[in-house]
């Protein structure tokens, strides 16, 4: 059953797009009038290059890297300069999103090594090209928190692979929103409703609808005893703006 009251605000629980750069939810807050703010529930901490170094993990006794964000990406490249690795010319980096993939030219340049990354950008696409490079010896450098999903494919199809935490996701300090209150709130991994309620133990969803993008992140909403009320992707709204505009069209008119 949806809630009563229109959708005037929204909070977004990511960073602020960088200047200049138009985030995918400028075109919904034009058109349908709403205010929309962000403000990231989490933080990075960096793992120092020793700790990795401690951790038995040597990056040049691997062929290929598996990027899965860019914060991976930079925290790869930082634990490469502390540690002082020259990498191989023929090292290949492999990318969730093409996105992601370009974004590695802040550290290298593209003509000269070896980026790959799926033209559908779909998770289902890149767990494919890994499978048509299953001879690769692969490192996945990665956070304390995430998902299984490569690491278990690998596994199962059994392609080489080795998973290195070289960064930490931990609550970030809202108490400045304390007495801030919005009609919808986005959430894109359970590390921010974690935060929600570090930040916040009391919490109560009231009248706010939640958006939840993936199914773990719907999941630790409903382990809060808190309901979605916006989930994507769904077949009908294959992406967290397709699935917020039907529900304000619902709700606003």
């Amino acid at each position: 059953m949806t809630k009563q009251g229109k959708i005037k605000t929204i909070l977004i629980s990511q960073n602020k797009p960088e200047p200049g750069k138009k985030s995918i939810f400028d075109d919904l807050s034009t058109k349908y009038k709403i205010k929309i703010d962000y403000r990231s529930f989490i933080q990075v901490e960096p793992v120092h290059g020793r700790e990795v170094r401690k951790n038995k993990v040597n990056i040049l006794n691997h062929t290929a890297v598996i990027f899965n964000s860019k914060n991976a990406v930079d925290n790869f490249f930082r634990v490469v300069e502390e540690l002082r690795v020259e990498l191989p010319q023929d090292m290949k980096y492999f990318c969730v999103t093409e996105g992601i993939g370009l974004y590695i030219q802040k550290y290298i340049f593209l003509r000269k090594r070896k980026v790959f990354s799926p033209k559908l950008n779909t998770e289902a696409d890149f767990l494919n090209l890994l499978l048509a490079h299953k001879t690769e010896k692969y490192l996945f450098p990665c956070s304390d928190i995430r998902k299984a999903t490569i690491l278990d494919f690998c596994a199962k199809n059994k392609i080489n692979i080795v998973e290195s935490c070289m960064y930490k996701t931990v609550s970030a300090d809202l108490s400045d929103l304390e007495d801030v209150f919005y009609d919808a709130i986005v959430f894109f991994s359970p590390a921010d409703i974690k935060s929600l309620f570090d930040n916040f133990p009391d919490f109560k969803q009231n009248n706010t609808r939640l958006a939840a993008i993936g199914e773990s992140t719907q999941l630790a909403l409903i382990e809060h005893q808190l309901v979605c009320d916006i989930q994507a992707p769904t077949k009908e709204n294959p992406s967290i703006v397709k699935a917020l505009e039907a529900y304000i069209k619902e709700v606003n008119a």
